[in-house]
């Protein structure tokens, strides 16, 4: 089959999907995968052994800096998880959107099935418009609705409580969002969109949820077109980098560090990386501990290495932290499977509501501390949850536990597998 496949955001969107892009392709399938990356074009031209087709398109988002820094912090002192959404559409996903349309409506016109990132609206309504089979992945578990767990951010208040909190949920993402979809359909002629949550982010063909069912436990009222595959992992990427001498030398001389790194939630600014920097700073020299703390302005910031402290750009996570204590990191998806996956228990400082709901999920497994908030967070609270990890054993142990069961997993595998199947249903 031609299989297109769409996806948007920062690395922790696109790494799953070129993940799933390549199992595709070594199946038999013929994949173009279409990128829309918030911060960088580092994937244009990015080499792959199995020949998967990759354009990129209105790559970065934000092209400025100084003003992609400002939208991220507009975003993450915003309270509200639904002002949050709208300000990440506004911001980050509206500049692409027409561009987005078109190369989703190329893509239909050559595919014979769609395969997109849930947010991704554009696709969706593309593949509809096309009559083309329509399939979604998602990253997080807590959008699927189900009478046995409240939203996220609700009190657990019993089935019924839980249907109410779903539902508000629903009605409200439809009120403040679905003008977005549908300015789109309204372009293309179509009536305006069906429920964003359930027909729109989620394909009733088949919605993919890219988890490691260790984390994600399948709820019995969840619907047949929701399965869970596991995490779509792949071997470290290209652009990812290796170890560099001076990290290999710091891990070969002293005690495992803790590795501290706010991923893409590292904003791209000298006063905010300064003050990031000088809390994880501080964190780490209170609670004793050795650390590699990863900011790419750190020198532009005046700090210099040391015996007990390496700052660095970037660094490949699947090889670097499997030498740590402990990895803090700021919930998301793919360092969260990262960590887990490396046996490493978790300290997470969220920026959005969605990573503190990661955090509470490592917190629960009793792989990771209570998550902390970004916008709160003083280097006496970080180190005090520092320290409450480094001395659990019990956590170690758990996450030990944890890694040998993810690492038997194989969600690329079980993704196609779930795709080959669906396609086979509807005869394509």
């Amino acid at each position: 089959m031609k299989i297109g496949m769409q996806t948007w955001g920062s690395h922790g969107d696109i790494r799953p999907f070129l993940a799933l892009a390549q199992g595709l392709q070594a199946a038999g399938h013929e994949v173009t995968l279409v990128i829309t990356c918030v911060d960088h074009a580092q994937y244009q031209g990015m080499d792959n052994e199995h020949g998967v087709k990759i354009i990129m398109v209105a790559s970065p988002v934000i092209a400025d800096p100084a003003e992609g820094a400002q939208a991220a912090l507009k975003i993450f002192n915003t309270r509200n998880a639904v002002r949050q959404l709208k300000l990440i559409f506004s911001t980050l996903f509206a500049p692409a959107e027409a561009a987005m349309l078109a190369a989703a409506q190329a893509l239909c016109q050559e595919s014979d099935v769609l395969i997109g990132h849930f947010f991704l609206h554009p696709l969706q309504i593309a593949a509809e418009k096309s009559k083309k089979p329509y399939m979604t992945v998602m990253f997080v578990h807590s959008l699927i609705a189900t009478k046995f767990l409240p939203p996220l951010g609700f009190p657990a208040l019993g089935q019924w409580g839980n249907r109410l909190g779903w539902w508000l949920v629903k009605t409200t993402l439809q009120l403040q969002l679905s003008k977005y979809p549908n300015r789109l359909r309204q372009q293309l002629g179509m009536p305006a969109g069906p429920d964003l949550l359930s027909k729109v982010w989620s394909s009733e063909q088949l919605t993919l949820i890219g988890v490691s069912p260790t984390i994600a436990v399948r709820q019995p009222d969840w619907p047949a077109h929701v399965q869970v595959c596991g995490f779509l992992d792949m071997p470290n990427v290209a652009l990812e980098g290796q170890l560099s001498g001076d990290l290999q030398h710091f891990l070969q001389t002293g005690d495992a560090p803790v590795y501290m790194t706010f991923g893409s939630m590292m904003v791209k600014d000298l006063g905010s990386q300064s003050q990031s920097l000088q809390v994880l700073t501080a964190a780490a020299k209170l609670a004793g501990c050795r650390a590699i703390i990863q900011a790419n302005l750190w020198q532009e910031c005046g700090y210099t290495n040391s015996a007990n402290i390496l700052y660095l750009s970037a660094a490949p996570h699947h090889l670097v932290f499997p030498h740590c204590q402990a990895v803090l990191h700021h919930g998301g998806a793919g360092t969260t499977h990262s960590a887990t996956l490396a046996a490493k228990p978790s300290i997470v400082v969220a920026h959005l509501d969605e990573q503190e709901f990661w955090g509470k999920q490592l917190q629960d497994l009793g792989i990771g501390g209570k998550p902390l908030r970004r916008r709160s967070l003083t280097a006496a609270k970080l180190a005090q949850q520092i320290l409450s990890v480094l001395n659990s054993p019990q956590m170690a142990q758990q996450a030990e536990k944890m890694a040998l069961t993810m690492q038997a997993e194989n969600g690329v595998a079980t993704a196609v597998k779930l795709i080959n199947a669906q396609c086979a249903a509807i005869k394509i």
